[in-house]
């Protein structure tokens, strides 16, 4: 079985809900993905790393990064694959808020103005969380270059990653997982 059979059999099993949700985003849906579920798992964190890591090893950025809590652990994972591979790779995490002591920032981590960042994302739906870690990012002088998202919950997100100038890269999407693009309850 290949690392991507592997990655989808986990995430089917472990983060594929069906019922009556309501996202983020705050759209309902008749289906949940909670990738926590997988990106908190010793079996399922690897593939992800290593198949994220694929995806940007040819123009490897400076940074890689994305809204906490979600992205910390794919975040952390990259940065392991990369750095099994002695490849210099340093992490950023995005707050939703400033912390309220401190240094007060928004971006978390060892970055220098001018780097550039991919974010990372366990699901999009709308791309509203990607787009809120852009904005933080862009505001200290970092260059967004993509965001890699784990799956596309294919309900606009790519487009409004397109419509900033943003390039949406999914290692799924939910047809993967026999579910036809949106899915209203």
């Amino acid at each position: 079985m290949s690392r991507r059979e592997k990655l989808q059999n986990l995430i089917r099993q472990h983060a594929l809900k069906f019922g009556e949700f309501t996202l983020a985003s705050g759209k309902k849906a008749s289906y949940y993905l909670d990738c926590r579920q997988v990106t908190l798992q010793a079996e399922a964190l690897p593939l992800i790393g290593e198949a994220m890591f694929d995806l940007i090893k040819d123009d490897l950025p400076e940074l890689v990064g994305g809204m906490v809590i979600g992205a910390d652990p794919i975040v952390a994972s990259v940065l392991t694959t990369a750095g099994a591979q002695n490849i210099p790779l340093r992490g950023i995490m995005v707050r939703k808020e400033p912390k309220g002591h401190g240094t007060k920032k928004f971006v978390e981590g060892p970055y220098n103005e001018g780097e550039r960042v991919v974010i990372v994302e366990d699901v999009v739906t709308t791309g509203g969380s990607s787009l809120q870690a852009i904005e933080h990012c862009e505001s200290v002088g970092l260059k967004v270059e993509r965001v890699l998202a784990i799956v596309d919950r294919l309900e606009g997100g790519k487009e409004a990653f397109a419509a900033k100038g943003y390039e949406l890269t999914s290692l799924f999407t939910v047809e993967d997982f026999g579910i036809k693009g949106p899915q209203p309850v």
